[in-house]
């Protein structure tokens, strides 16, 4: 009588480790991003949908507003105030050496509102709200709330997610050109008034090089940047582990994963603006 082969262990092999080897940890790794990728493009798609067949109401939608939009003004009125602060001091002495004192104001100003306002306000909303959604929905998690949301006929996803997607899309532009406003005050104030830069001259020379379009190619890009966050945090947040390790571990990958995004998403809308500016106006010599 036969007998059939046993099952192949390749741990039992003669020679072979319990330790995986490097090609499968990679293989491993590999299929863990790819499969997260797919699953946070389903949950954009569940998320899109819910948004445009049924509205939020207006008595969840209101403490969103107040929690991303409100209470994020503080923070980011002063980082941009400090940004525009140490733009100035830092480029005066480049400037001062070649005679350029004056056209300070434009490389400040234009930095800010095409770079470093939407980046910026955007960084500072994943820190402090992006984190926040994703520690407070992995709570909701851990302690079964979300499955409770389910089980009373409510869709989770379009009474935690769509509001706070909402916030972030709606208000990210007004923080931004919140922050924008406050780093060119602060840039200003510490250039004709600490460094003794002719004020007049200043802001010719700002209002020379720095135009409307560059105001919109920051508030436009903030709109990707603000749907990027909220979006990865509340699956990051709907995502989360058991336990305290999980839920801190969820709001360290939001705001990493967020923060990622924004920087590829400012390269490619970059990239993007600058070949529609080209198509537009072809014989132009620079954005400036």
């Amino acid at each position: 009588m036969s007998v059939a082969p046993l099952p192949l262990d390749l741990a039992d092999e003669p020679g072979s480790s319990t330790t995986p080897s490097p090609v499968r940890k990679i293989g491993e790794q590999v299929l863990n991003a790819v499969t997260e990728v797919g699953d946070l493009t389903i949950f954009c798609g569940l998320t899109m949908s819910w948004l445009f067949s049924r509205r939020p109401k207006w008595s969840v939608l209101v403490p969103s507003f107040y929690a991303i939009g409100v209470q994020s003004v503080p923070v980011v009125a002063i980082t941009g105030t400090f940004i525009g602060m140490v733009l100035a001091v830092q480029a005066y002495s480049q400037f001062e050496m070649m005679g350029l004192a004056t056209r300070l104001g434009s490389v400040i100003n234009i930095s800010l509102v095409k770079e470093l306002g939407p980046v910026l306000a955007a960084t500072m909303l994943a820190g402090r709200v992006g984190s926040s959604m994703a520690a407070e929905l992995g709570t909701m998690r851990v302690t079964e709330q979300i499955d409770a949301i389910s089980a009373l006929g409510t869709n989770p996803i379009n009474y935690l997610v769509v509001p706070r997607f909402l916030a972030c899309v709606l208000l990210i532009p007004l923080l931004t050109l919140m922050a924008d406003f406050m780093g060119v005050i602060g840039g200003a104030v510490v250039s004709t008034q600490l460094l003794k830069v002719d004020s007049f001259y200043y802001w010719y020379h700002s209002r020379q090089y720095v135009g409307s379009l560059d105001l919109l190619a920051g508030v436009f890009k903030s709109y990707f940047f603000g749907s990027a966050i909220a979006l990865i945090s509340c699956h990051r947040g709907f995502h989360s582990k058991a336990g305290a390790e999980g839920v801190g571990k969820a709001a360290t990958e939001a705001f990493v994963y967020s923060f990622i995004a924004i920087l590829v998403i400012d390269f490619i809308i970059g990239i993007f603006w600058n070949a529609v500016y080209y198509a537009i106006w072809p014989n132009a010599t620079g954005l400036l």
